[in-house]
């Protein structure tokens, strides 16, 4: 079998066999990866809405206006008090979300069982079990964070969005302008995140804020908004929150982006590469090694060249969908370490 490794020109441009010339680095693969990543999940929104829907009218008797006529008995009961129910909104549902994953996987993190589900564990010697002392003072953190930056954080979004118009408006968005907010706002995370995170990465920052989130070189799923205040404000909750200011979203589709964005980090964090979950092979590298893969997408990583030794480890080769039950370190296990 022969390999077309494709041919460089003069600039160094690779060209490959069918003429198509790729960036360095393989930008066009990274970005492909993304478009895949985000066209996916928007594709399981989209079928996950449509089957939710049909059931709903099929067997509750709900009409084709179901999730219109919700939302209508739901801004006639907080009429008059669109703040209220811009904060419930973006506060509880995103929190229930973030807790629910994150109790799950910390039965996991706390007593190492079921097995079937640790045998997924990416560093396969570390959290196991959890350390109880270091989560308690996670934990904390994390509920101060969410409790007093992203709360107050929330009521200052409301009032930069009323200036565009009302989020709470009587009429929901479309289901398909909703997913390409949704796709917009992954976008926008991805820029701000990237960019924002490589600069609490300076020398000058990182000791005195971003190394408190590194505590975990093998992390667990709460830690994700596990960081310093500062950090929190402008790298975990701006990037999120920008999308939907920018684009003047309904409270709907951004309570929905700040759950899906939870739940995302979440998954991102939890230190299992679980299957037809997305992989978090990506992020936990970045955490054991710091100076690679500081993105969610991967796109300005593969751009920038922060991705390069990461590509070249067991963990990229493992950074896939998987669709067995067979976890990746067994199929594609580490090379055998070297007897000195």
């Amino acid at each position: 079998m022969t390999i077309d490794m494709g041919r460089k020109d003069i600039k160094g441009s690779v060209t490959d066999s069918n003429g198509r010339q790729e960036v360095p680095g393989g930008l066009w693969d990274s970005v492909k990866k993304a478009a895949f990543v985000i066209g996916s999940g928007l594709l399981f929104l989209a079928a996950f809405g449509n089957s939710l829907t049909w059931h709903l009218q099929r067997f509750w008797g709900a009409s084709g206006d179901f999730w219109q006529n919700l939302w209508t008995n739901l801004y006639l009961k907080f009429e008059g008090h669109e703040t209220t129910l811009f904060f419930l909104g973006t506060m509880l549902v995103p929190t229930v979300a973030f807790w629910t994953t994150n109790g799950l996987l910390l039965l996991v993190d706390i007593t190492g069982k079921p097995s079937f589900i640790t045998r997924y564990r990416i560093q396969m010697d570390k959290n196991n079990p959890v350390d109880p002392v270091k989560l308690r003072h996670a934990v904390k953190t994390v509920v101060f964070n969410q409790v007093f930056i992203s709360g107050p954080m929330v009521v200052g979004v409301y009032y930069l969005m009323t200036w565009k118009g009302n989020p709470c408006g009587p009429e929901l968005p479309t289901f398909h302008w909703g997913l390409v907010e949704l796709a917009l706002c992954a976008i926008i995370e991805e820029f701000m995140f990237y960019y924002s995170h490589r600069l609490f990465h300076h020398p000058a920052l990182y000791k005195h804020f971003h190394k408190q989130h590194h505590e975990w070189t093998a992390p667990i799923g709460v830690v994700s908004i596990y960081a310093h205040p500062l950090e929190h404000v402008l790298s975990n909750m701006l990037p999120a929150v920008s999308g939907p200011v920018i684009l003047g979203s309904h409270i709907a589709t951004t309570s929905l982006w700040y759950a899906l964005a939870l739940v995302s980090t979440s998954i991102s964090h939890c230190g299992y590469h679980l299957p037809f979950l997305p992989s978090p092979e990506f992020h936990d590298f970045h955490h054991l090694k710091f100076n690679q893969c500081f993105g969610v997408l991967g796109v300005l990583d593969r751009l920038h060249g922060t991705d390069t030794k990461f590509r070249q480890t067991k963990q990229y080769e493992r950074h896939t969908l998987l669709t067995s039950l067979t976890p990746l370190n067994e199929s594609i296990p580490d090379a055998p370490k070297k007897v000195q």
